[in-house]
């Protein structure tokens, strides 16, 4: 093993023997070959279940946002949609509030709808898209669309619902047929409260007892915001067919990779996508995700040709720095050279 892909084992190694996660998965790819690709800890406790790279599916959370920005990004390519058209126009019977706004605004954080409250982040009812909107629709907008950022999954479930409206079939469908399909995602699903796929990874919560199973939640109504399932081998074959443009045209692509801004501030958010620099200046889209029993990492590096997909089977494990340090080893010279 490459010695710095050695350094990244002992420190992937270690969040599960100092008992920081249960579970891990990671795929590195760097010009379409794979570095690395290994399961660490467990994807169940109980069992003694080992995390298989190849099978173990987690809860992806946020990182489902690139793959519903994906299907997005073929509407707007076939102009099936407007991203600069009025929300209203796709869904008119949402409540009108006291200003407009787009789907741009929408798909970048910049609308104004609100974010979680109370127990919504944990919400464990049978909602569809539509039904769910009853959670926030009577609420107003913080701010007028396009003078602030705020980022929220409420957002993306207006983007799924007028996604679905316009074409007129479930958004789960329109995606599986427009983006899961095509690029091969056969691990990649919404998921259902009664699965019970044999390699699901069991979702944990870490408490100061140690970890246990984590509530259950129901996220199908925000399923474009993070209500995916994956694989490591699927999010990192996802971000591949990126780096050689196999998805739609660059102009279109660029318009959701590329940082929208309040005036002359960037938000470092595109569409779907978080979009900026890391510690070295080194541009990457991707995106961090947190949910109910899962946390993920997913960045893409164009210049370096790199993918990084790592995923945790637990709600926020609070090793975000250690993340970064791995993905700092995993682009060092030495490795990518």
């Amino acid at each position: 093993m490459n010695v710095d892909l050695t350094v990244a084992d002992e420190l992937l190694n270690a969040l599960v023997s100092q008992h920081k996660v249960p579970g891990l998965s990671i795929t590195v790819m760097k010009n379409r070959k794979v570095l690395l690709q290994k399961g660490y800890g467990y994807a169940n406790i109980e069992t003694k279940s080992p995390v298989d790279p190849l099978k173990t599916i987690f809860r992806i959370a946020s990182a489902s946002k690139p793959i519903a920005a994906t299907a997005l990004a073929l509407m707007v390519e076939e102009n099936t949609l407007d991203l600069d058209t009025s929300f209203y126009r796709y869904v008119p019977y949402y409540p009108q509030k006291s200003y407009d706004f787009t789907i741009r605004q929408l798909a970048g954080h910049t609308a104004g709808i609100r974010g979680y409250k109370g127990k919504e982040y944990a919400l464990n009812k049978a909602f569809g898209i539509k039904e769910g909107i009853e959670i926030f629709k009577d609420d107003d907008l913080l701010f007028i669309p396009g003078s602030d950022y705020l980022y929220t999954s409420y957002d993306w479930v207006l983007v799924s619902l007028a996604m679905q409206e316009k074409s007129s079939i479930p958004f789960s469908d329109y995606v599986e047929q427009s983006v899961l399909k095509p690029l091969g995602l056969f691990d990649t699903n919404p998921e259902l409260p009664d699965d019970k796929d044999k390699n699901r990874a069991t979702f944990y919560t870490k408490k100061f007892s140690g970890f246990v199973k984590a509530v259950p939640v129901n996220n199908q109504y925000k399923l474009a915001g993070g209500g995916y399932l994956s694989t490591t081998v699927d999010l990192a074959k996802f971000g591949q067919a990126y780096l050689d443009k196999k998805i739609a045209k660059e102009a279109v692509i660029n318009q959701f990779i590329t940082t929208q801004k309040i005036g002359d501030i960037p938000t470092y958010y595109g569409l779907g996508w978080q979009t900026s620099l890391d510690n070295k200046g080194r541009p990457y889209f991707g995106h961090v995700g947190n949910g109910v029993g899962g946390y993920s990492n997913f960045f893409i590096y164009p210049q370096q040709n790199i993918v990084i997909a790592l995923l945790i089977n637990c709600t926020d494990p609070k090793v975000q720095s250690e993340l970064d340090s791995i993905n700092e080893v995993l682009l060092s010279t030495e490795m990518i050279s």
